[in-house]
């Protein structure tokens, strides 16, 4: 198979090899993390779950962190990227052995939300810059694959370390912090496996001499750079449209989510252990679909192209979610956590081979920082309207039709014609 012929010509590069490590045992330990996090605040007996104290929850976590995304462009573009990997991780790694004393302590949620803001705010420098950084071990022509490969292997991982953390937390009782220490070791096993990389090998490329900015003006930097990132992908609209797509596409998949949790707490299960079974067993069956996305994509990307693929998977979504969803039974729910694993995971390798073919290396720090901030916005966006929508047994006609039709606009608008400009089209005949 062609697919099978172009993996193993990738995992004969050692770089990519190396960097592909780095991001396996980071995201394993960000599923690890996460995990914690959703059993202490979801699963934990004595709270009493609400669909808004879940999109709480999420906007803490993730809203706030939406401000660090731009600085973290436009710092990956100044910053050796294997030094973030290094650093970022042992930070990291710190970090959460402190949420685990704080959920021993039983300390107030703002504080415990404080520390898991502080992990998963480091965790946009990291993501980014694995990002920013695959060009720098592949060539052009294996970017595809390459897409195919690393950030679903990636998302494979942070699936693998969710299943583990579930494992734990069903086998012992209260071991919330076990696995957040767990996470811990992941993060540092992540920092050692950076140093395997030359500090040097993923760029970007720095002018001898170059003396880093004071915090003044790396902050003036930011707004600057910023801008001109924007002005750079709104001048490349292929890029700018992908992410459009993909963003709309985050908000579906992010109330489908929260819905998700409060069928799985409330109306699947009696209790706390079952609950969080199922949900273990639909994280586990998206990730299926993530793997198949991986396998189908640069076949499906190399007859449709990645605007055709990323159509099919929205249209194929606004299909099957309704059909699927509606009968909020267990089975058919699974069946459409695999087709979402699947399209969203299909559709997201295809925006970033266009990301990172149409824009320039120098600007790509910013831009994925970019991609970041509307991927976290469309998430918590997302939980805000299922928590108006959702009832507290998590079954929402509405909210599923609601979501199937966002799909079907999202396919539509990517599959129109793009317009020619006057100019592109008499340069075209002259």
């Amino acid at each position: 198979m062609p697919v099978v012929r172009d993996l193993r010509v990738l995992l004969r590069l050692k770089d990519f090899r190396d960097l592909l490590a780095v991001r396996l045992l980071s995201q394993a330990a960000d599923g690890v993390y996460q995990v914690a996090l959703a059993t202490y605040v979801v699963f934990s007996p004595e709270k009493q779950t609400s669909p808004a104290a879940i999109a709480s929850a999420m906007a803490v976590l993730l809203l706030p962190y939406s401000l660090v995304g731009p600085f973290a462009g436009v710092l990956l573009d100044r910053w050796r990227r294997r030094q973030v990997f290094l650093y970022g991780n042992l930070l990291r790694a710190f970090l959460a052995c402190v949420t685990g004393v704080l959920i021993v302590t039983h300390v107030p949620d703002w504080l415990f939300y404080a520390s898991a803001l502080s992990v998963t705010a480091v965790n946009r420098f990291v993501l980014a810059g694995l990002a920013a950084s695959l060009p720098r071990v592949v060539g052009p022509g294996q970017l595809v694959t390459a897409n195919a490969l690393s950030p679903t292997a990636g998302t494979l991982a942070a699936t693998a370390g969710g299943g583990l953390a579930f494992l734990v937390q069903l086998l012992a009782a209260d071991s919330n912090t076990l696995v957040v220490l767990l996470g811990a070791g992941l993060y540092l096993c992540a920092a050692l496996a950076s140093l395997r990389l030359p500090a040097a090998l993923l760029g970007p490329d720095q002018p001898p001499g170059r003396v880093h900015p004071s915090l003044a003006e790396g902050a003036a930097l930011t707004v600057r750079g910023m801008v001109e990132g924007l002005r750079h992908l709104a001048a490349r609209r292929e890029a700018a449209r992908a992410l459009t797509a993909m963003t709309m596409m985050r908000f579906c998949y992010g109330a489908l989510t929260v819905m998700l949790l409060m069928l799985c707490r409330y109306s699947w299960s009696d209790d706390e252990a079952g609950g969080l079974a199922l949900l273990g067993v639909a994280i586990g069956v998206s990730g299926a679909g993530f793997f198949a996305a991986a396998v189908i994509t640069p076949w499906a990307v190399g007859r449709l192209g990645t605007r055709g693929w990323i159509v099919v998977c929205a249209a194929g979504a606004a299909v099957l979610v309704p059909a699927l969803g509606l009968f909020f039974a267990p089975g058919p729910m699974l069946v459409a956590a695999f087709v979402l694993g699947l399209a969203t995971q299909g559709a997201k390798i295809s925006t970033d081979t266009v990301v990172q073919s149409r824009v320039d290396d120098e600007f790509r720090g910013r831009v994925f920082s970019v991609y970041d901030v509307l991927f976290n916005i469309a998430f918590v966006g997302a939980a805000a309207v299922a928590a108006l929508m959702l009832p507290a047994d998590g079954r929402s006609v509405p909210l599923v039709l609601c979501v199937a039709a966002l799909y079907a606009a999202t396919a539509v608008l990517l599959g129109r014609p793009r317009r020619v400009s006057r100019e592109t089209s008499r340069r075209r005949f002259t």
